[in-house]
C-alpha cells in the first residue's frame, strides 16, 4: 500500500538558510558575536556554528577579530552599495540639503517584503544634537511612520490601519514612539515606480513641531525623487 510521507528539507537548502541567519545575526551585532552566541541563537551545535562563520568569513563578509567575535566585514558592505545605487546617488544631496535645511535626519526607506528598510541616511551636516536611523535598518511595515507611508505609497490593503488611508490622501504620515522610544517620525511615500520597490523618505526628532514644520519641504523633496523614479 502507498504511503504518503513530508519531504523532509534537503540538507543543501537548511546549510544554506542557516549560514543566511548566521550573517545576519552578525551583521546585525554592533559588538559582535562569538561561536557559541551564534550556536545558541540558531539552536546548533558549536562545531556547526563554527564550520558555518568560517566559511562566511571565506568570502570576507564577516571577520573574526582579536577577541574571537565575528563582526561584519568590508564584502559585505561593498556588497551592500551595489544595492539601489543609481536611485541612493540621485537621492543623497538632496536628502543632506533636506536635512541641513530642517536640522533633523533623513532616510530613503524601502518596502522589502513585509518590511521597511532603510537604505541610505543622511544627517545635518550644522546640528550638535543627532538623532539617526541605522542604515541597513529594518522594522515592519505594519509599525511607524516609515511603514505607513510606504504602505501609503501601494494600493489599499483591507482592513489597513486609519494612518495609512489618510497618509495616502495628505500625502504624508505623523507617528509617535513606535521604532525609536520618545521620538516624532515624518513619512512621505514617492511616487510609484513601475519596476522599482516601494519607496518613502522618512524624518526623525523630537520635536513633533519639527516635523510639523517640515512636512512641506519633506513632501518638495519627495517630489523631485519621485521625478528621477519614473
Amino acid at each position: 500500500m502507498a504511503t504518503s510521507e513530508a519531504t523532509p528539507p534537503q540538507t543543501g537548502t537548511k546549510t544554506l538558510a542557516r549560514g543566511l541567519q548566521a550573517l545576519e545575526l552578525v551583521a546585525h551585532s554592533p559588538t559582535g558575536l562569538t561561536i557559541q552566541e551564534v550556536a545558541d541563537q540558531l539552536g546548533v551545535h558549536r562545531s556547526i556554528a563554527t564550520r558555518l562563520l568560517a566559511t562566511i568569513a571565506e568570502y570576507q563578509l564577516i571577520s573574526r577579530g582579536p577577541d574571537g567575535r565575528y563582526r561584519a566585514a568590508g564584502g559585505l558592505a561593498a556588497l551592500a552599495r551595489e544595492v539601489y545605487t543609481g536611485f541612493r546617488e540621485h537621492a543623497t544631496p538632496l536628502m543632506q540639503d533636506l536635512a541641513d535645511r530642517i536640522g533633523a535626519s533623513v532616510a530613503l526607506f524601502v518596502a522589502e517584503a513585509e518590511d521597511a528598510v532603510a537604505v541610505t541616511v543622511r544627517e545635518p551636516s550644522n546640528s550638535a544634537v543627532r538623532v539617526s536611523f541605522r542604515q541597513g535598518g529594518r522594522h515592519p511595515l505594519d509599525r511607524g511612520a516609515a511603514g505607513y507611508a510606504l504602505l501609503a505609497a501601494g494600493p489599499p490593503r483591507d482592513g489597513e490601519d486609519a494612518r495609512v488611508t489618510e497618509g495616502r490622501r495628505v500625502g504624508h504620515v505623523l507617528s509617535y514612539g513606535e521604532v525609536e522610544r520618545g521620538y516624532w517620525g515624518l513619512g512621505v511615500p514617492l511616487t510609484r515606480s513601475t519596476n522599482g520597490p516601494l519607496g518613502c523618505l522618512t524624518v526623525i526628532s523630537a520635536s513633533k513641531e519639527l516635523l510639523e514644520n517640515s512636512v512641506d519641504a519633506t513632501m518638495v523633496t519627495a517630489a523631485q525623487l519621485s521625478i528621477y523614479r519614473d
